[in-house]
């Protein structure tokens, strides 16, 4: 099976669809067909190993009872088809579920609650359909095979305007994974899974580990994560059920809207990987969810907050930062950086080159690592180049696993690093170096160390420049917002002051 040749068969037959605008649409149309595909091949499964077992998708709308064309005029399509499948949408929208539902029956649901089919042509639905049932994904090979072909998926929507914000580079979600070193036994979860790169890293870090079925079980029931978003949550869930987790724990909502101080020991984990949205802004409602001195309206901040309030004793935590958080200096964020250090052990930041997300953005980021084993004592930065040979990781040239081998091998044995003296400057600048907790302190928690002392050289197309040039105005302005908004308290608060 050709993976490129197949996606694009796939993407020729939707263009010819008026319904269907743009690449986040196209992908969105394929994933819920191969989501339903998926889960009848997993009922099969079921259905020889269950006793009794009933699909919570009524019978007529079960993949294996309208999509299969076999060849004798009977197959649904046209007008015939298009209504079908209106009707199919509307039913698994209102499936009855409650507290008793198992997660499997729950998630068919969840997926298609806010889910569109954009496809208006049944003609070109059956054409769809088709292709896809040459996949056979109850064969072990073909559904190795399939992985790649939805992993090509993914990637596609970095590129796929502001959608990009749901994928993680996979060799940035094995990096952490690796260097976390998650155990059989332990929980891990993701509170904004988009995708669920991190949950599925670390499934295949794992499985290396399982040797029998009873551990398989126990590493199947060993991942929660949380996604308000319908097509992140839909591609996550497919993601999971297509490495074999039955039970996808995967929740669809915002796990910010919950107060933190209510958080018992049953809600901890032992391994949390996160690369949180930021540059986004919360509501006053979803802000009160936290202590005064950490509540912010900044997004990734409060996932911070959140992490510490949900990491078990002796807990593991890798997170993507911007850059913002680390040289803010703001009273919220100065707090949370302190109490993260008070709390947590922070061992280790590894500065990420601008370009690693690209080409969704080219904001630069960083990778935070710590765990609840006591106050931090010392922090190591180690600044991430580029490879000689590149200018800037890219859609064509992405960031591989192997680009991370010189942070791998600096881990296991730390030095500080200089880098060659600047020559427009007479200040010492390091690749590598090691603060004390008083240092940083002293600094205000300035984690701004060990940065660039050199810009990438990033080329862009006019559209990915335009996406950038826009996005970074939103994220300016909701700063600025911010700052109005406190300097008009505060004149509120001087008014009111001189009237009394």
């Amino acid at each position: 099976m050709n993976i490129g040749t197949m996606i694009k068969r796939l993407q020729d037959i939707m263009r010819q669809d008026a319904g269907v605008n743009g690449d986040a649409q196209r992908i969105e149309q394929i994933v819920w067909m191969l989501f339903l595909k998926l889960y009848d091949a997993k009922e099969m499964e079921w259905e020889i190993v269950e006793d009794n077992y009933k699909s919570i998708i009524p019978e007529e709308y079960r993949w294996r009872n309208w999509a299969i064309d076999n060849k004798d005029g009977k197959a649904m399509t046209g007008d015939e088809l298009s209504n079908f499948i209106i009707q199919l949408f509307n039913t698994l929208k209102e499936i009855e579920i409650n507290e008793t539902t198992p997660i499997r029956g729950r998630i068919v649901r969840e997926v298609f609650e806010d889910l569109n089919n954009y496809m208006k042509d049944g003609v070109l639905i059956r054409q769809t359909v088709n292709v896809l049932n040459e996949i056979d994904l109850t064969d072990f090979q073909t559904r190795h095979t399939f992985n790649e072909i939805y992993e090509t998926i993914l990637k596609d929507l970095q590129s796929a305007g502001k959608s990009g914000e749901f994928y993680t580079p996979r060799a940035v979600t094995d990096f952490v994974v690796k260097m976390i070193d998650p155990q059989i036994g332990q929980t891990v979860a993701d509170f904004a899974c988009g995708t669920g790169g991190f949950l599925v890293s670390a499934l295949n870090y794992m499985k290396e580990q399982a040797n029998d079925t009873e551990l398989n079980e126990i590493l199947n029931k060993s991942f929660y994560g949380v996604e308000k978003k319908s097509l992140p949550y839909l591609l996550c869930t497919t993601n999971m059920l297509l490495h074999d987790v039955n039970e996808p724990n995967i929740i669809r909502g915002n796990s910010l809207e919950k107060n933190v101080r209510d958080y018992e020991e049953k809600d901890k984990f032992d391994i949390i990987l996160m690369n949180p949205p930021y540059g986004g802004t919360e509501k006053k409602s979803v802000q009160q969810n936290f202590p005064t001195e950490l509540r912010d309206s900044e997004t990734a901040d409060l996932f911070m907050v959140e992490i510490l309030y949900r990491l078990k004793q002796n807990g593991k935590v890798g997170i993507v930062l911007p850059d913002g958080f680390l040289f803010g200096n703001d009273n919220t964020k100065v707090n949370i950086k302190k109490k993260l250090m008070e709390e947590c052990n922070l061992h280790t930041i590894i500065r990420l080159p601008g370009s690693i997300f690209a080409p969704y953005t080219s904001i630069a980021t960083n990778l935070l690592f710590f765990d609840k084993t006591g106050p931090t004592k010392e922090t190591w930065f180690y600044r991430m180049d580029l490879p000689e040979e590149y200018k800037a990781f890219s859609k064509t040239k992405p960031v591989e696993l192997k680009h991370m081998q010189p942070i791998i091998d600096w881990w296991k044995n730390r030095t500080e690093i200089k880098d060659s003296k600047n020559a427009e400057s007479l200040t010492e600048t390091y690749k590598s170096k090691k603060f004390t907790m008083e240092e940083l302190s002293n600094l205000n928690y300035n984690l701004d160390q060990c940065g660039y002392p050199v810009k990438e050289e990033i080329i862009l197309s006019p559209k990915e420049t335009m996406n950038n040039f826009i996005e970074k105005r939103e994220i300016l302005e909701k700063q600025l917002d911010k700052k109005l908004k406190e300097i008009i308290e505060i004149m509120g608060d001087l008014k009111w002051y001189m009237l009394n």
